[in-house]
């Protein structure tokens, strides 16, 4: 293991398969583990990567590393839309004419990424006015109107994955669908070595977002309690995770994970009851952040907007359960206990 597991490189995770982690460093996740798997016929990558201008180098220095090159990649399997999965897969292809597979259930976000064509988080934005964080939403906006933006990087994907096996050589790898994170979101099981990709479902030392996408949403936080569940239905395998070191079980982890949502669920349900009456902001702000409990107001802009929409699927999902009502005024939620 290596000191940083965002360090470039080629590394043997099990047999045949290799991480490469290609980096993001302007994003606080440092870099996106890329998987390579050998196959007879080349290379299959398990995600992409951002489509950056040193991405192609920085792969092409990896594989090397294993005497390969980009050229050999026949196909990637993305498991979500995000542009750090999703991007440089479209840049491979137009390259190498590489076949890209995504999630059948990511179609619409696709969709409204074509019809948007900007960075703009017009789905996160309408959260954050129903939580009546209108500042927030404010800097979203014209953040996401700053950033450039390449209709390109969106072109659809050769095949739309439904779960099941994939045509991988060599590699017995099934696909199964995992809302949450976003609502097409797969993960990728390897029976004969017993590991699942994970994308970013299931990570080692950091919560997923919850349904950060464009589109519309029906309690993201309750499918992905329920995706995690079903996590640990089947065998128990090593993660290969999209960020972070790999090697931890998956049960493990998704146990970790469900009870920090139950924690976080109580946690927001006392705030509310606290302040006998809340919105979403509110709330956000009344809550500590990230795994060193930060409090809200120390947030970036863009970790503030996070927050807030994550806050809100927890109230929504408190509202399910009977624990709060929700009364809508001027657009803004309100939230009291039952």
């Amino acid at each position: 293991m290596t000191s940083s597991w965002a360090e470039p490189g080629c590394f043997p995770v099990a047999d045949g398969v290799h991480r490469v982690p290609l980096q993001m460093p302007q994003d606080g996740l440092r870099a996106i583990n890329v998987y390579a798997l050998e196959t007879h016929t080349g290379l299959a990558l398990i995600d992409g990567g951002w489509h950056r201008a040193s991405t192609h180098d920085e792969l092409v220095d990896a594989l090397r590393l294993i005497g390969r090159r980009p050229s050999e990649i026949h196909d990637v399997y993305v498991t979500h839309v995000h542009r750090d999965h999703y991007t440089f897969a479209v840049e491979l292809r137009r390259r190498y004419g590489t076949r890209v597979h995504l999630g059948a259930a990511e179609a619409p976000g696709i969709d409204a990424i074509g019809r948007l064509r900007s960075n703009v988080p017009v789905s996160s934005i309408r959260e954050l006015e129903r939580a009546g964080a209108f500042e927030i939403a404010r800097i979203a906006r014209e953040s996401g109107k700053a950033e450039p933006f390449d209709a390109a990087d969106w072109e659809l994907p050769d095949t739309w994955l439904q779960p099941g096996p994939l045509d991988i050589p060599g590699h017995a790898v099934h696909a199964a669908h995992t809302p949450g994170h976003t609502k097409g979101h797969m993960v990728f099981h390897d029976s004969d070595r017993n590991v699942c990709y994970t994308g970013d479902h299931v990570l080692p030392t950091i919560t997923p977002s919850i349904g950060f996408e464009l589109g519309e949403w029906d309690l993201p936080l309750d499918k992905y309690l329920t995706s995690l569940t079903a996590m640990l239905d089947g065998p128990d395998r090593t993660m290969l995770p999209s960020h972070g070191h790999p090697g931890a079980g998956v049960h493990e982890r998704c146990r970790q994970l469900l009870e920090h949502h139950d924690r976080r669920l109580t946690a927001t349900e006392s705030v509310v009851e606290s302040a006998g009456r809340a919105t979403g902001s509110d709330v956000a702000a009344g809550l500590t952040w990230t795994r060193h409990e930060r409090s809200f107001a120390t947030l970036d802009s863009f970790n503030k907007m996070v927050a807030t929409c994550e806050t809100l699927a927890h109230l929504d999902v408190l509202v399910q359960r009977g624990r709060l009502s929700a009364r809508t005024s001027n657009g803004v939620d309100f939230f009291t206990t039952c």
